[in-house]
């Protein structure tokens, strides 16, 4: 009932959920101690995946074993999946009814301003020092200049390499055997490599989508932010699966939509398959939301047991920071490609930077502001 309550009200990024799960699983309930919790969620941003989605998995392998992990996982992400599959279903019946999207051309820009927002919001928090700060710039110019979805995972591990480097800064810790459990990552392979074999002899989309939402939750690292624009090179830009309205759209009602950002993948896989109709958005947005979450699930399961001895290794706890400034730099990138073509068009740019300046001044919850956006559209 605990995650179900955080799933239904968890509006924001990864951040936000943190300090959620804080108050209600640490201090309310005490299921775990808050140094447990901001373990895991250190240990989750070691991993690819959607960090928030991982924590909560983990609190449940912590808690109950993988029965309790499997239903916490399900009843964080069910309420967004729905949300997100629904509102594909109505975008699409407005198009198909020749409605505008004209009513959403604030929200786009608005959420080029979230993401713009917490880049600089992570970026506070994590960077602490030059190396951290050298490491966010070398990881932005790359990740802009080269927007590949292989760079991501290329730039997250050599910033924790390079950040480990400085071991010598942590305290010892006296260390135990390590056991490794091969089982979760045989699991990972068989999949990964069962889907692309499966959808490239049968062509079928619903098997494709599963198999392109299930590699990008195996190579993403940094959380939604992260994950947004690869996206959009996919399925936009190069399959052409959604209009470049569509994906601004998806991507600013995540910002209005509960629970985790990775609920964008639910969005873009519905309407992929708009054209098979209602049916076939309901199993576009359930193969992309399996796709995109169960190799990070796999992931938890198989790194979980040894973190306890994992971490006892300064070189591991040093690489955090390089990971963490990696992560940051990857979500500016991010929010410069977005933004670069708004720069033209005042209308846009004006409302990135109005937005700007009330997430930077005011506290208004996110949803609100994205849905003055939508006002704000239908009136003028």
């Amino acid at each position: 009932m605990d995650i179900l309550l955080l799933s239904l009200t968890a509006f924001g990024g990864a951040q936000v959920h943190l300090m959620m799960m804080i108050e209600r699983l640490v201090r309310k309930r005490r299921y775990i101690t808050e140094e447990e919790l901001l373990e895991l969620q250190a240990l989750c941003q070691l991993l690819p995946g959607p960090s928030s989605t991982q924590t909560v998995t983990a609190i449940g392998l912590k808690i109950g074993g993988q029965p309790l992990a499997y239903l916490s996982l399900l009843v964080w992400s069910l309420p967004a999946m729905v949300l997100m599959t629904l509102a594909a279903i109505g975008i699409h019946y407005l198009e198909r009814n020749s409605v505008s999207l004209g009513f959403t051309r604030f929200v786009g820009p608005m959420a080029v301003a979230f993401l713009i927002y917490g880049a600089y919001a992570i970026a506070r928090k994590v960077i602490h020092n030059l190396q951290g700060w050298s490491f966010l710039i070398i990881s932005t110019v790359l990740a802009y200049l080269y927007p590949s979805p292989y760079m991501t995972p290329v730039l997250i591990i050599s910033g924790g390499i390079a950040a480990s480097l400085n071991f010598q800064k942590h305290e010892k810790m006296e260390k135990g055997p390590i056991r490794i459990r091969w089982r979760p990552i045989i699991f990972w392979i068989s999949v990964l490599i069962t889907a692309a074999i499966v959808g490239k002899v049968t062509n079928s989309l619903p098997v494709r989508l599963f198999e392109n939402f299930y590699r990008n939750g195996s190579l993403v690292f940094g959380g939604g932010q992260v994950l947004i624009p690869i996206l959009y090179n996919e399925f936009v830009e190069f399959k052409s699966y959604l209009t470049d309205q569509e994906f601004l759209a998806g991507m600013a009602l995540t910002q209005v939509v509960p629970g985790p950002v990775f609920s964008i993948a639910t969005f873009v896989g519905s309407v992929s398959m708009q054209s098979e109709g209602v049916t076939g958005q309901i199993i576009g947005g359930f193969v992309a939301t399996a796709g995109i979450f169960l190799p990070g699930t796999f992931f938890i399961f198989f790194a979980y047991p040894f973190w306890d001895q994992l971490k006892k290794y300064r070189g591991i706890r040093a690489s955090l920071q390089g990971i963490h400034a990696a992560s940051c730099g990857l979500t500016i990138a991010a929010a410069m490609s977005l933004f670069q073509p708004m720069l033209t068009d005042w209308q846009p740019l004006l409302t990135v930077i109005v937005t700007l300046l009330v997430l930077a001044f005011t506290k208004f919850p996110s949803y609100l502001i994205i849905l003055g956006g939508l006002i704000l559209g239908l009136a003028f």
